[in-house]
């Protein structure tokens, strides 16, 4: 045990707890993100505080197993602050495989798939990045385990963690071994896979000799420290410190205005951005999501996304989606049929010429009384009086098949892309469907800061009878069925980058809309066989598209720049 520390900052140096167990000393470990300083195998304070105050720009360095906080923060109480997280620790004798989720598989990393993958899932966390051929160079490095969750049906990676083997780090003579950078992608369509993660590196571990296994997780988070809680994690006395970079600023600069703290995920995406660039920001009503920037002499006030620099005209095109429509239709640019509901003998016409319909309000967004792929007159007749709930004009539109893609235009061109798909549930043989839901709906929301969820409503039960199910029936293992038709956030749809793989005839279609409507902010919605092929049709123009939603893609910042651009690196 160490003796009290001396009040003195120029006192003689103070030894580490457990300096004499490692075989190694003054260990750190480039995990990535940043190193990992394993504070037991220092020799003293004074070189571990040197030792992290060597962290490199835009890395997340972190001291862990520090008894002794207090004492190196004395040392520079305005370079480190104290981690504001809790350690945990678990006996892996004890820890039992568990059931892996199904059409899940859970591997080590293996190739430049699964690299970007781990990556992705990292950015939707709001997670650093790990630099370019990281993992790749330590799949044979035995103090590295990285796992991967990949979904089967997909192909795609649905969640990561990474295990660090203390003995071949440093010859801990505890047998120990630490979880780091757990992650699960929000848009995972069943649940278990982070609790699988954990297991399957915990069992790995076991099979390596090694007895427990630590971590470090914020005190909020209490969804993590519920998980590691069921799976027999027991608090741990030891704590982490880190440098005071803009990384960790939230950490140590305390709460935000209370008022910034109550903006919705699309609001406080630009305030952060603007934040960062010194740009003043006065929250005018953060339930609506109104709030004002001010730089030197220029003061803009916007409503999310939607800000002064957007006429009252160009929204005006995009409120009222038979505007929309005709503006774009007459720019040359490729629209579905549409006319306004009427009398059952007028819509019955409309459907029997394209046969399969969307109803939808002539006014209104975030999906509400949209429905979609409507084929009997029945259908169409019941949509149209849900519909007149939200708006008095109905719409009803040639149902065109295709994927959902929403591509972001700001300042007249294209920032990001994605493909959004419809609310979907993946079985277990073991949930009804309304529970399924209920946990999927759960994780969205979990995700958007409340944004999206899944509602238990008539569109809902009409897809999931479509399938010839009920809420209360059991929905097989690996079976997914989709609960809603239209892909819309805000009814629990998913949404996946294609920025990058974007056809340059769609790229060049959305910045023509955009002038067309002449509004230099908006999130345009086609409906495309593929995002690599140029066959397409818009289907309607949303002036308050929500920026947060297509992270990494740099749409706050774009959006910062084309509001003061005199900001902009």
């Amino acid at each position: 045990m160490l003796s009290n520390a001396s009040p003195s900052a120029a006192a003689a140096p103070h030894s580490a707890p457990n300096a004499a167990g490692a075989t190694a000393r003054n260990v750190s470990l480039d995990c990535g993100w940043g190193r990992l300083l394993f504070g037991q195998s220092f020799d003293d304070h004074a070189g571990l505080l040197e030792e992290l105050l060597r962290e490199k720009d835009g890395c997340r360095d972190i001291a862990f197993y520090v008894s002794e906080p207090h004492v190196v923060q004395s040392m520079a109480p305005q370079q480190v602050f104290l981690d504001p997280s809790h350690a945990f620790r678990l006996r892996l004798a004890g820890l039992a495989r568990g059931t892996l989720p199904p059409t899940c598989e859970i591997y080590p990393v293996e190739g430049e798939a699964d690299a970007k993958g781990v990556n992705r899932c990292y950015s939707k966390a709001g997670m650093v990045r790990l630099p370019e051929g990281f993992l790749l160079a330590r799949r044979d490095d035995e103090r590295f385990i990285h796992l991967v969750a990949r979904d089967l049906a997909s192909g795609e990676i649905i969640g990561s963690v990474t295990g660090l083997d203390h003995v071949e780090i440093f010859g801990d003579p505890e047998q120990g071994a630490s979880l780091w950078c757990l992650v699960v992608d929000p848009q995972a369509p069943y649940p278990g896979v982070g609790e699988a993660l954990v297991r399957d590196l915990g069992r790995r571990l076991r099979e390596r000799g090694r007895e427990q296994l630590d971590l470090s997780v914020l005190y909020d988070n209490r969804q993590a420290i519920g998980l590691y809680e069921k799976l027999g994690f027991e608090r741990l006395p030891v704590f982490a410190m880190k440098t005071r970079n803009q990384i960790n600023e939230v950490l140590f600069a305390g709460p935000e205005q209370p008022d910034i703290a109550r903006l919705n995920p699309y609001a406080q995406i630009i305030v952060d951005e603007a934040r960062r660039r010194g740009i003043h920001v006065e929250v005018l009503d953060a339930e609506g999501g109104f709030f004002r920037l001010v730089h030197g002499g220029r003061s803009i006030v916007c409503r999310e996304a939607l800000s002064e620099l957007t006429t009252a005209v160009a929204m005006s095109r995009c409120d009222d989606k038979a505007v929309t429509s005709r503006l774009l239709a007459a720019a040359g640019l490729k629209v579905p049929a549409q006319r306004r509901a009427g009398t059952t003998e007028e819509n019955a016409a409309f459907l029997e010429r394209y046969g399969r319909l969307v109803v939808k309000p002539l006014r209104g967004e975030q999906g509400r009384g949209v429905y979609v792929d409507l084929t009997t007159i029945d259908e169409v007749e019941r949509a149209v009086a849900d519909a007149r709930r939200f708006s008095e004009q109905v719409l009803m539109e040639e149902y065109v098949k295709g994927e959902d893609l929403r591509i972001i235009v700001i300042d007249y061109k294209v920032v990001a892309a994605a493909i959004r798909r419809p609310a979907e549930v993946t079985g277990t043989g073991k949930h009804t469907i309304r529970e399924l839901i209920e946990a999927q709906s759960r994780r969205r929301a979990a995700a958007t800061g409340g944004e999206s969820r899944i509602p238990i409503d008539a569109e809902t039960r009409r897809c999931v009878e479509s399938y010839g199910y009920g809420f209360d029936d059991l929905l097989e293992e690996g079976r997914g069925i989709l609960v809603r038709k239209t892909a819309n956030l805000h009814t629990g749809g998913t949404i996946h980058d294609v920025t990058d793989r974007l056809h340059t005839s769609l790229r060049s279609a959305a910045e023509e809309a955009a002038r067309a409507l002449g509004i230099p902010v908006v999130g345009l919605d086609f409906l495309v066989p593929s995002a690599e092929q140029p066959k397409y049709a818009i289907v309607e123009a949303n002036e308050r598209p929500g920026l947060a939603n297509h992270e990494p893609a740099p749409t706050a910042e774009r959006f910062v720049d084309l509001l003061f651009p005199q900001t902009a690196a």
